[in-house]
């Protein structure tokens, strides 16, 4: 049975990656609470991406897969945004993304063919206002995600999904009401926001040998927003 290492599972888009795998994968989840995992048949560890040694945690010798789903929605006028606030989010969305990578990826190199899955944002790809602090931070994951499946290939396979805004706990302040949530579905081609269900199935498949021939890559999953104008 294949190891598959989740940091950030106990809720959103890491919770529904759980619930769809963890009948057919050992799934090991290191996140700060256990949330909604206890009737699922997971490994839970008590881990904060932000402070703690990934190293530190008795994780399995081999791990066929390794998934980082932390990160931070910011949202401020440039002008209102101060170095720490950069900092926090570069922190949060990239740099702990990178140290966990870098602890796990001696146990990726053993399977006979490992896929690490990242998530950036749409607002990379499109220009959005109020979003330099987290669009530069996530920016940064898909450089890295590219040289890294280059440098790693063809042992371990690396992609990113760039998700437009999804319906999480993340996310409850732009979707606190139905007046808001409306506003933020007629934005997209689709005309409607994601849901932890649609990410997730994204990432499942990127783990699976179906995705076996692709590595390198951003999915824009994001309802037609940063392809389509209607």
């Amino acid at each position: 049975m294949k190891n598959i290492l989740l940091i950030g599972g106990s809720h959103g888009i890491g919770l529904e990656i759980v619930k769809q795998l963890h009948k057919e994968i050992n799934i090991i989840v290191a996140s700060r609470t256990n949330g909604n995992l206890s009737d699922l048949e997971v490994t839970h560890h008590t881990f904060d991406a932000f402070k703690d040694n990934l190293e530190d945690l008795n994780l399995p010798e081999e791990l066929d897969g390794f998934i980082y789903c932390p990160g931070t929605i910011n949202l401020k006028p440039f002008k209102m945004l101060k170095q720490a606030d950069f900092e926090e989010d570069l922190q949060k969305n990239f740099i702990s993304l990178v140290n966990c990578t870098k602890a796990v990826l001696p146990r990726l190199k053993k399977s006979n063919q490992a896929s690490i899955v990242y998530f950036s944002t749409v607002a990379v790809q499109v220009g959005m206002p109020f979003h330099t602090s987290v669009a530069a931070s996530k920016g940064a994951i898909k450089g890295f995600a590219k040289a890294l499946a280059a440098e790693y290939a063809p042992t371990v396979r690396v992609n990113v999904i760039a998700p437009s805004l999804t319906n999480t706990s993340l996310a409850e302040n732009i979707l606190s009401s139905d007046k808001k949530k409306e506003m933020m579905d007629e934005r997209h081609p689709l005309k409607r926001v994601g849901e932890a269900t649609d990410i997730a199935h994204a990432a499942t498949y990127l783990l699976s040998k179906k995705s076996s021939w692709m590595t390198g890559q951003v999915i824009h999953l994001d309802g037609g927003m940063s392809t389509l104008k209607i």
